[in-house]
């Protein structure tokens, strides 16, 4: 028998060292230690894999015994203590009381969703026009604030409630993660900006409502939206009483640092006085527009004693205008002389009517502080019939004269009811302007001519200008 050799094995062989002496080569023309690239030093494959496999297999039989070893909170809690993030825990309710804060951060994220966001809440109140959106449970949401990295989780938890209890079995709360040196910067400065900037945005977006008296409900007032569309725009009254009042009403929504000063509570009282038909009752609704408060129309009609007063009063929320319209001829309120000499209810009850005493202190005593900013108006046709008790300052802290129409309130007019300029009439408009000079028209009156139907513009103020005459003559003979 001839002698067998393994020709493509030895091949192998010799191809392996070749490829070292090349490797060997190129160590040597680089000047690298050959003690790295020993052939004789490198395991053999099988021996890789052996090991590998046996590290990892350990790697899981660790795992596997810590995990029963020692509780997966128990490494959360490791992990968050190592790490340099704080977390600021932010509940819906303390007890029983709903937590300003909670509330201001669903309202300021509502409006910081992403893209990246994968779930939303979106509800309709019965009452308001606009959808409200506010961000889902566990939805990251991450806000920049001076380059501050804040990143805000909504969590819920389960909570016991008795069997019979109508209380929430779920409890829900922010979790603000950030990073620890950042703290003093979150808790002066991020989160007041988060206040201010949720009321900026439930400001914007609320739906004005008009409260009446309703002793048939839980809080003394029912509400329906107030649609009224008056705006300072479409106000026809003085240009420069206009500019006023609306400086006034800014400067008052801007002064709460300043009431708390001097010791005030944070309200302000108006007196519109004027003739029928001046815009007294549509100035109230511009206000409640232009500032977005709600209006509490009260009638003191239907108020049967100063304790329903008091009531009424601190059923009326913050940031409201309260109006007591026709104050002079509403009701019989006597002065207060008039309530010495008669003396004390003779049932013993002085508290069974609505008094002047027991409205100057709705309006200025205090129970009048009850709340902030507030506004109170007060409408009379007959400004000389009102108790001076009533109109001193602190109590109507400005009088708005509601006159008769200018020419600057019939300008206003026609551009809102022909959308026309005075210089695209000049001389119909000041045919009128002579006749407003000598007649005394309301507002209401002007509207009124105005809005009869005819699509000539023309037309519409030559049918303007004969009933000025009209009136004019009236006039004439009446002071002949």
């Amino acid at each position: 028998m001839g002698i067998k050799y393994n020709c493509s094995k030895k091949k192998k062989k010799k191809d392996r060292k070749i490829s070292f002496y090349n490797l060997l080569s190129q160590v040597s023309e680089h000047n690298l230690p050959t003690a790295m690239f020993s052939y004789e030093s490198l395991p053999a494959p099988k021996t890789v894999l052996s090991a590998a496999a046996s590290l990892t297999a350990s790697a899981f039989l660790f795992k596997t015994i810590a995990s029963d070893l020692i509780p997966t909170d128990y490494i959360k809690a490791l992990f968050k203590r190592l790490s340099a993030e704080l977390t600021v825990v932010i509940e819906e309710s303390d007890g029983l009381t709903p937590d300003q804060l909670f509330e201001a951060a669903n309202i300021y994220l509502g409006s910081k969703l992403s893209p990246s966001t994968h779930r939303i809440k979106v509800s309709k109140p019965e009452k308001d026009d606009e959808l409200t959106v506010k961000v889902d449970r566990n939805q990251p949401i991450v806000d920049i604030f001076q380059t501050m990295k804040c990143k805000w989780t909504l969590q819920t938890e389960r909570i016991e409630v008795p069997a019979n209890s109508n209380a929430r079995s779920e409890l829900r709360f922010f979790e603000l993660s950030f990073h620890k040196k950042h703290k003093e910067t979150v808790l002066k400065q991020y989160l007041p900006y988060v206040l201010k900037k949720a009321k900026e945005i439930k400001d914007e977006k609320k739906t004005v409502k008009l409260h009446t008296v309703d002793y048939n409900g839980t809080d003394y007032w029912g509400s329906v939206v107030l649609n009224h569309p008056a705006t300072f725009e479409t106000m026809a009254m003085d240009p420069d009483k206009k500019v006023e009042l609306l400086e006034d009403l800014d400067m008052f929504v801007n002064r709460k640092d300043y009431y708390r000063r001097v010791g005030k509570a944070w309200k302000r009282g108006y007196l519109f006085y004027g003739p029928p038909g001046t815009g007294k009752s549509s100035l109230v609704a511009a206000m409640a527009n232009h500032l977005k408060f709600d209006v509490y129309d009260l009638d003191l009609k239907e108020v049967q004693c100063n304790s329903d007063l008091r009531r009424l009063l601190i059923g009326t929320k913050n940031r409201s205008i309260l109006v007591i319209e026709d104050i002079d001829c509403n009701i019989g309120l006597q002065s207060r002389e008039s309530e010495k000499e008669e003396g004390p209810n003779p049932n013993g009850d002085d508290d069974d009517k609505i008094t002047l005493s027991g409205l100057l202190n709705f309006v200025d005593g205090l129970w009048s502080s009850c709340g902030d900013e507030r506004i109170i108006v007060f409408t009379t046709n007959h400004k000389e019939r009102l108790d001076a008790a009533l109109l001193r300052p602190g109590r109507m802290d400005v009088e708005v004269e509601m006159s008769y129409c200018s020419y600057g309130g019939f300008k206003v007019l026609a551009s809102t009811y022909l959308q026309v300029k005075e210089e695209e009439k000049m001389e119909l408009f000041g045919e009128i302007e002579e006749l407003l000079k000598k007649v005394e028209v309301t507002p209401a009156e002007i509207a009124g001519e105005l809005m009869k139907k005819s699509d000539d513009v023309e037309i519409v103020l030559g049918n303007l200008i004969q009933w000025l005459r009209m009136k004019e003559e009236s006039v004439l003979l009446t002071t002949n």
